[in-house]
């Protein structure tokens, strides 16, 4: 009669050259469902060493004004301005300049650069107002901060109105 090997021996894994199985890559104690069909294999990749620039990276109010910047720029309607090529101003029947046409689906320039300057104060309105959250313990300057946020949002908004309430005709110039 044979001798049967012990059974740590039995349960220790075949070594097969070039492949190991997931489970086995995991515990090793796990058996794996689909027996040897499926198996990953063994590569090994060289590692590159690419060189890195190291560049200094802008201050936040840097970015912050980047930012303003590039939204000032599309808000304008640059596209539109290359496009079309609207006049700068205007003038009526009676040769009197006018700052805003009074047709919604065109703009003059100086009209585009009005709205976008106006949306901009809306927006450095908000920036004021997230500003006013950090000066919890400074009472004074969160409620300077607080006011001179909603004080801009509230003028920027009531001048939009007025823009688009003379554009709609509700309003006269």
């Amino acid at each position: 009669m044979q001798k049967q090997p012990p059974i740590k021996e039995q349960l220790k894994k075949k070594e097969v050259i070039g492949s190991e199985t997931v489970m086995e890559k995991i515990k090793g104690k796990t058996p794996w469902l689909f027996g040897r069909a499926f198996r990953k294999p063994k590569l090994s990749f060289p590692k590159f060493k690419l060189p890195r620039l190291s560049l200094p990276m802008p201050s936040r109010a840097i970015s912050m004004i980047g930012i303003f910047i590039v939204l000032f720029v599309l808000q304008t309607g640059v596209a539109y301005l290359l496009v079309r090529e609207p006049p700068a101003l205007g003038a009526n029947q009676q040769g009197d300049p006018i700052f805003i046409l009074t047709d919604i689906n065109e703009a003059f320039i100086i009209e585009s650069i009005v709205a976008s300057i106006l949306i901009i104060l809306c927006s450095t309105g908000f920036v004021f107002l997230y500003q006013a959250s950090k000066y919890v313990y400074n009472r004074k300057m969160a409620a300077t901060a607080l006011i001179i946020g909603v004080l801009t949002i509230i003028i920027s908004f009531i001048a939009l109105q007025y823009i688009i309430a003379i554009k709609t005709g509700v309003l006269s110039q």
